[in-house]
């Protein structure tokens, strides 16, 4: 019964996210620009960052700590290097209408997660991260690797993916080993 309560939760988030990926792409229904994509980029590392964040205050698992961490310093590593390149391309990322949704939808994520304690929370907080990286990583290989018309920022975004794929894997491990 708790897996119910929490995909409502996390819903929003997951369902903007597969919205403007493929899905918008397949459609041609959204075209953005490479400041776009750019932003887009960074507010999605950003809001794993904030949810990593949540995970270090609350959790006492040391499993889920140390996943946080990793969720710290990589999407930390990722915005640094996209920072790096626009910089050097002279480009500003711009807020759009995707990465508006993205950090909207997210407060009701870090709400939920806020809300649980405990062993209640480390579910949450996993089953998000695992929901979250399969839809991050279908909105970077169907939207935003497409829309990149620069040949450094799609090389950027492609270099990303087998990243997001790895905290895919290690988020389902921990999903796996706390159903035990």
């Amino acid at each position: 019964m708790k897996n119910i309560k929490i995909i409502p939760n996390i819903a929003p988030t997951i369902f903007s996210l597969l919205i403007t990926g493929s899905a918008w792409s397949q459609q041609a229904a959204l075209k953005l620009s490479d400041p776009e994509v750019a932003s887009v980029a960074v507010v999605a590392n950003q809001i794993d960052i904030g949810y990593a964040q949540i995970a270090k205050n609350k959790s006492k698992d040391a499993e889920v700590l140390k996943f946080a961490e990793t969720m710290i310093n990589d999407h930390t590593a990722v915005i640094e290097k996209a920072v790096a390149l626009v910089k050097k391309l002279g480009v500003t990322p711009r807020d759009n209408e995707v990465s508006k949704k993205l950090l909207a939808d997210s407060k009701t994520t870090k709400e939920m997660l806020e809300s649980k304690s405990g062993e209640d929370f480390n579910k949450a907080y996993v089953d998000n991260e695992v929901a979250y990286h399969k839809a991050v990583i279908d909105a970077v290989e169907g939207l935003l690797i497409p829309e990149s018309e620069n040949s450094e920022l799609k090389a950027l975004l492609q270099n990303v993916v087998p990243a997001l794929k790895a905290h895919l894997g290690h988020a389902e491990m921990l999903q796996k080993n706390m159903a035990k």
